[in-house]
């Protein structure tokens, strides 16, 4: 992975830390996400590996089974699609908490009356993390089934590494008492928007990386003390409109925009990385 392409230690912690204080109560329905975990010290424990017969299988074999060569998309919701909307979004890191760039994640899982589809591509779809790691997964809850509890099947391989095969759960869910394969280290955090829902997964993957640090730009006067470049940008402010690129300041610290949205309370800089690049 290219010096260009990774977050820093310090601005992972950072956002994970300042997550932790802002982001709504509501929103922790799981174990805590890496980054957080992490940014309290903790050294972030692998993703664990889940199986239940979803190796591929000859044409002929009915069953919720993976399937290859899924088509290359983030949205598995088409026109007329039944079920609660519901947006997945995290990260892949590696050991020291870095992100993974173009890391593939391939999911599948079930419609909304627990049914898979074996002979297309429904509700399966694969997609690569970006430069800072990040994924985003527009899909439905999917529904249940006998014998499981509520789940998505997923895929994650970091490039050049082996295929972590995993599931990941919801909390809440009646069914997760009894699930013998249910693993509560697979909780997504979620919360609901509306009449949708909004999960969040870290991944960690046994991806050896060395730790780094980015110091801040620092300027030397003659005769003077060495200072802090000050960020660039505006105050942030709730209410205001930002589009992809707007540069902010938030805290005494730079932020660029990822993806244009009306800042709201809870959407502080560092609370939600989806949307803000520390600079």
């Amino acid at each position: 992975m290219d010096e260009e392409n990774k977050l820093s230690r310090k601005t992972v912690l950072k956002a994970a830390l300042a997550a932790g204080v802002a982001a709504p109560v509501a929103l922790f329905g799981g174990p805590a996400l890496a980054r957080t975990s992490v940014a309290e010290g903790q050294v972030p424990e692998l993703t664990p590996a889940c199986h239940d017969g979803d190796e591929p299988t000859i044409e002929q074999t009915e069953g919720p089974y993976f399937k290859p060569n899924s088509p290359e998309r983030t949205n598995l919701v088409t026109p007329g699609t039944q079920g609660t909307r519901l947006t997945v979004t995290g990260y892949v890191f590696g050991r020291a908490c870095l992100p993974v760039n173009r890391a593939l994640l391939d999911f599948w899982q079930a419609d909304v009356n627990g049914a898979y589809d074996n002979t297309g591509y429904t509700f399966r779809g694969h997609q690569y993390t970006n430069a800072q790691g990040a994924f985003t997964l527009s899909t439905i809850v999917p529904g249940l089934y006998p014998g499981r509890t509520r789940h998505i099947h997923v895929k994650v391989q970091a490039p050049g590494r082996p295929i972590l095969t995993t599931q990941l759960y919801f909390p809440n869910e009646p069914r997760n008492n009894t699930d013998t394969i249910f693993d509560a280290r697979l909780l997504m955090t979620v919360r609901d928007n509306g009449s949708a829902k909004e999960a969040a997964f870290d991944f960690v993957l046994n991806v050896p990386q060395t730790p780094t640090s980015t110091p801040p730009t620092s300027t030397t006067t003659t005769g003077g003390p060495t200072t802090s470049q000050p960020p660039g940008g505006t105050s942030w402010a709730v209410g205001t409109s930002y589009a992809a690129g707007a540069r902010v300041t938030y805290d005494g610290r730079g932020y660029v925009c990822l993806q244009g949205h009306t800042a709201q309370p809870g959407w502080e800089p560092p609370a939600v990385p989806a949307l803000w690049r520390a600079e």
